[in-house]
């Protein structure tokens, strides 16, 4: 019963740790390069935790993917 209130999952999530950011500007950078690949709903990355959590459809992407991305830029993924 009422089904149309529930909230249906958009995507998957996965959380990388990166380093090599250097300041905030850095997160930003990633976040854009991430959001531009066909796929990716939401690229969400803190410089201060060093980290980037990304919302993805794994029918159009897989994390490997997301993951050449980052180091694409030079960052280091673990």
């Amino acid at each position: 019963m009422f089904n149309f209130l529930k909230k249906k999952p958009v995507g998957e999530k996965v959380v990388f740790k990166i380093s090599g950011m250097h300041c905030t500007s850095c997160s930003m950078s990633i976040d854009g390069e991430l959001e531009d690949v066909a796929g990716v709903l939401q690229a969400t990355t803190s410089y201060a935790a060093s980290q980037t959590t990304i919302e993805y459809d794994p029918t159009k992407v897989q994390p490997k993917k997301l993951k050449a991305v980052i180091e694409g830029l030079k960052y280091t993924v673990e």
